[in-house]
């Protein structure tokens, strides 16, 4: 694989402050293969959320793209992508309020990491299930988050990058941390 990331010094800050990012402890996060056509350089993770409650309370994937020429369609020559879904109560998801609360967590945690940004852009979907028959469960419902936004200073990556985290944590229901607070890691049955 060629290491594309030595090719662009600006890049190359961009890729390591997404990759020195120090996640939640309730966030795994790990980096996967990146699109290849759609920018000249890109970094992708993919995340998940567990909380006490629930092994799996939300997940998704950032994907940061970077055209050094700058693209006129993001406005700017760093676009971040992301993908975010969790489990909703059946209730909740034929609210017809959820797809704007849902959008204004992204708003806000960009205004919460204090990023400049333009060309936000995205959808909301809520998708409820209900099985019949031999395949009968309970009903089922989740919301997902397809957005993206251009990055205006570039020197701001990890700030982004929390706002997205702070997105895929209020899905999985969690509280945002209080500035200046650190999360500790539960402790494991055993540990001292």
């Amino acid at each position: 694989m060629i290491d594309r990331w030595n090719d662009d010094t600006n890049f190359a800050t961009i890729a390591a402050a997404v990759r020195d990012f120090q996640w939640r402890p309730e966030v795994h996060a790990y980096e996967i293969t990146s699109p290849q056509k759609i920018a000249p350089f890109a970094v992708a993770f993919e995340a998940e959320v567990a909380t006490a409650v629930n092994d799996l309370a939300a997940s998704g994937r950032l994907v940061v793209l970077h055209n050094p020429s700058g693209d006129s369609a993001w406005d700017g020559s760093t676009r971040i992508v992301s993908y975010a879904q969790a489990d909703v109560d059946f209730e909740m998801a034929n609210d017809p309020l959820l797809p704007d609360v849902a959008w204004s967590w992204l708003i806000d945690a960009l205004h919460h990491a204090d990023v400049e940004h333009t060309a936000a852009s995205g959808t909301v979907t809520t998708m409820t299930s209900r099985s019949f028959g031999e395949l009968e469960k309970p009903d089922g419902a989740e919301v997902e988050i397809r957005c993206s936004w251009t990055v205006v200073d570039e020197e701001s990556m990890s700030q982004h990058v929390e706002a997205w985290q702070e997105l895929l944590c209020q899905l999985a229901g969690l509280e945002p941390l209080i500035e200046g607070v650190i999360a500790l890691t539960p402790r494991i049955q055993g540990s001292p």
